[in-house]
C-alpha cells in the first residue's frame, strides 16, 4: 500500500480527548482508507497453505458438489433392492455396481457402487450360507437384515454439504484453519484475498531490556513477546520491529520508515523531555486522527496519518494501557484495512461495582464465564496501568462507561487479540 493517493475524504480529526468510541470509529475509517488509497493492488489471490489469517476480498462458491459423491455413512455392506442378498467377493472399492439382490463390503467413507440402494450397518447384518444352484453342493454367502432397512439408509448423499454454485463463504469472513480445511474438501487451491496490512513495530525506551531480571530502574520488555501475536490476532502481520531509545532523531526515522502500511509505537507518547513521539510526528508533518482518548488506562494513545498515507498507532509505556489502546486502535484500523466491520463488542452481565468516572471510559480486564442464567464479566483483581498480571487470565476488556456499572448491570466487552 505504499506511494498512496491522498484519501478524498479524511476522517475527521478527533478532538483531544476523543471519546472512546469515537475514537473506534475514526480508527475504523482510517484503516478503510488504506484500502481506497492504494495504488498497488490489495486484492491477490493466495494458496492455501498461506492463507491462514487472510481476509476473502470475494465471495468464494463451491465449484462442485460437496461430498462429489455419495459415500457411505457406516462401515457395512453396500446393498442394492430387498434382500437377503448375495455378497460378491471384494468390496465396494473394486465394485462398480450392484444388481437387485447384491450386496459388497463397504467401510465408511467409500463410494457407493452404482445400483446401491442402502448400507446396511455391519451390526445389523447376518450371513449366512446357502447352496448354490445347478445342485452342484456349493455354498454361497447370502446377507440378512436383522432389522428393517430403509431406502438410503446410511447414505450419505452427493452434495449434502454444498451443491455446485452455493456460496461456502462471504467477503470479509477472517480465513481460520476450519476454513481452510473446508476449502480444501471443496477442491480449492487458492482463495481470493485482500493482503494482510504490514505492521512495523517501534519499541521505545532506555531503560527497557529484554533478557534476565532488570536492575534497579531498568524495566524488562513486555510487548516484544506480546505485540505480533496480538497483531497477528487483529489481522496483521508484523514486518519490522526496532528497539531505540529516548531519542528524537531515531524515533523520527522509526516513525517513518517505508515498507508498512501501520506503525505501532509503544511508550513516548507523553508530554515530557523524554518523549518524542509527538515532536517527531510533527516533523514528519503526520495528521493527528486520535489525539489522546477519554479512557482510563491508555488515556496518552493517538492515531496519526504520515503524509504518505501509512498509519502512525503510539501507545503509552506502561503495558496494559498499552494492550488497552492497542484494541481501542488498533483492531479498528486493521479491521478497517481488511474491509471487516468495525470489531462487534460482546455483551455481558457485570460481576462489580464500578463508581462513575465522568468522561472517560475504564478498560478493564476481565473473564467472561456463563451459565443458562446468561454472559457474567468477572474483573481481574490485578488491573493497574503498568500490570500484566490480570491480563493474563483474562479474556477481554470491560468497556465500563463514564456513569459506572452496578453489579448484574449490561457492559461491552472487546475480546483479546488472542481469544
Amino acid at each position: 500500500m505504499s506511494d498512496r493517493r491522498p484519501p478524498e475524504a479524511p476522517p475527521r480529526p478527533a478532538a483531544g480527548n476523543a471519546a472512546w468510541p469515537a475514537a473506534r470509529e475514526t480508527a475504523h475509517l482510517a484503516g478503510r482508507q488504506l484500502i481506497d488509497t492504494a495504488d498497488e493492488p490489495v486484492r491477490q489471490p493466495v494458496g492455501l497453505e498461506d492463507a491462514l489469517g487472510h481476509v476473502l476480498s470475494a465471495d468464494v462458491h463451491a465449484t462442485n458438489e460437496i461430498p462429489h459423491f455419495a459415500a457411505s455413512a457406516m462401515d457395512g455392506w453396500a446393498v442394492a433392492g430387498d434382500g437377503p442378498w448375495q455378497v460378491l467377493d471384494g468390496d465396494a472399492r473394486t465394485t462398480t455396481s450392484l444388481s437387485p439382490g447384491e450386496g459388497v463390503v463397504i467401510v465408511t467413507g467409500s463410494p457407493l457402487p452404482g445400483g446401491a440402494t442402502a448400507v446396511l450397518r455391519r451390526e445389523r447384518g447376518r450371513l449366512a450360507d446357502a447352496p448354490r444352484g445347478g445342485g452342484t453342493g456349493e455354498a454361497r454367502r447370502l446377507l440378512h437384515a436383522t432389522e428393517p432397512v430403509g431406502h438410503l439408509a446410511d447414505i450419505r448423499p452427493a452434495g449434502r454439504e454444498a451443491h455446485a454454485g452455493e456460496r461456502l463463504f462471504s467477503a470479509g469472513t477472517f480465513l481460520t484453519p476450519g476454513h481452510l480445511a473446508a476449502a480444501a474438501v471443496a477442491g480449492l487451491d487458492e482463495l481470493p484475498t485482500l493482503r494482510v496490512p504490514r505492521v512495523g513495530l517501534v519499541l521505545t525506551g532506555d531503560e527497557v531490556v529484554t533478557a534476565g531480571l532488570p536492575g534497579h530502574g531498568l524495566v524488562r520488555d513486555a510487548f516484544g513477546p506480546v505485540l505480533p501475536a496480538a497483531v497477528r490476532g487483529l489481522g496483521g502481520t508484523v514486518v519490522d520491529s526496532t528497539r531505540i531509545g529516548d531519542d528524537h532523531a531515531a524515533t523520527v526515522r522509526a516513525l517513518g520508515a517505508g515498507g508498512v502500511d501501520v506503525v505501532i509505537a509503544t511508550g513516548g507518547t507523553g508530554h515530557s523531555g523524554a518523549d518524542h513521539i509527538r515532536p517527531a510526528l510533527a516533523e514528519l508533518g503526520a495528521e493527528l486522527l486520535v489525539d489522546q482518548i477519554a479512557m482510563r488506562p491508555g488515556h496518552p494513545a493517538l492515531l496519526a496519518r504520515r503524509c504518505d498515507g501509512a498509519l502512525v498507532i503510539a501507545l503509552p509505556g506502561n503495558p496494559l494501557a498499552a494492550m488497552a489502546a492497542l484494541v481501542t486502535l488498533g483492531g479498528p484500523v486493521l479491521a478497517g484495512a481488511t474491509a471487516r466491520s468495525l470489531p462487534v463488542l460482546r455483551r455481558a452481565r457485570s460481576t462489580e461495582r464500578f463508581d462513575p468516572l465522568p468522561g472517560r471510559y475504564r478498560l478493564v480486564p476481565a473473564r467472561l464465564d456463563g451459565d443458562e442464567s446468561g454472559v457474567r464479566a468477572s474483573a481481574a483483581t490485578h488491573r493497574g496501568p503498568a500490570m500484566l498480571r490480570g491480563l493474563a487470565d483474562s479474556s477481554c476488556f470491560l468497556a465500563v462507561p463514564p456513569e459506572g456499572l452496578s453489579p448484574g448491570d449490561g457492559v461491552d466487552c472487546v475480546p483479546l487479540p488472542w481469544t
